[in-house]
């Protein structure tokens, strides 16, 4: 990592686990495979924040909750993002190598290493949420289509518009830095 840090993907330790390195990984990693219309990609980082906010609205998600939120696809900071699909197809040994990430970046950050299941679920629904809403306004699906893939939200976050408008990756590294910074004053 650039931080120097070395982290080994097989057995991966909170030790080696820095904010800086996810934000800067994140901010590079493109949802949808690049395939989303802008003058920038839409970064992982970019989509964290929206799955945040999304979770934001729920007034009984607690700082904590929030930060899981923000880092629920941290492990794409070294693994990459991978259309669901393809994940399905690399099946469990991708998502044990996943999990294993996600739990020492948790710790790291003074998470439990697996969430309870309610803001699991809680956050599964915002991230569905957010794909509904990337789909639909940058990555070319119509309305039906992403209602079959992803169901339709029954909410529109406020600034919505400005969540979705890619972002070089210095800004959107930068907006995750500052989130982060924000939720962990709060803890």
């Amino acid at each position: 990592m650039l931080s120097g840090r070395r982290l080994d993907l097989l057995d991966p330790s909170p030790l080696d686990v820095e904010i800086e390195d996810i934000a800067h990984g994140l901010a590079r990693v493109a949802r949808w495979n690049g395939q989303t219309q802008g003058p920038h990609i839409f970064s992982v980082a970019q989509h964290s924040l929206l799955v945040e906010a999304i979770v934001a609205r729920d007034l009984g998600v607690q700082p904590r909750g929030l930060m899981f939120a923000l880092l629920h696809d941290a492990p794409e900071y070294v693994i990459g993002d991978m259309i669901s699909p393809f994940k399905a197809v690399i099946g469990d040994s991708y998502k044990q190598v996943e999990s294993r990430i996600l739990s020492a970046i948790l710790v790291r950050f003074g998470l439990p290493a697996r969430p309870a299941a309610a803001l699991a679920a809680c956050v599964k629904k915002a991230d569905r949420a957010a794909a509904y809403f990337e789909a639909t306004a940058l990555a070319g699906f119509e309305l039906a289509e992403a209602h079959r893939f992803f169901g339709r939200p029954d909410f529109r976050p406020r600034d919505l518009d400005a969540m979705l408008a890619p972002v070089s990756s210095a800004e959107a590294e930068q907006r995750f830095l500052a989130r982060y910074a924000a939720l962990a004053k709060e803890m």
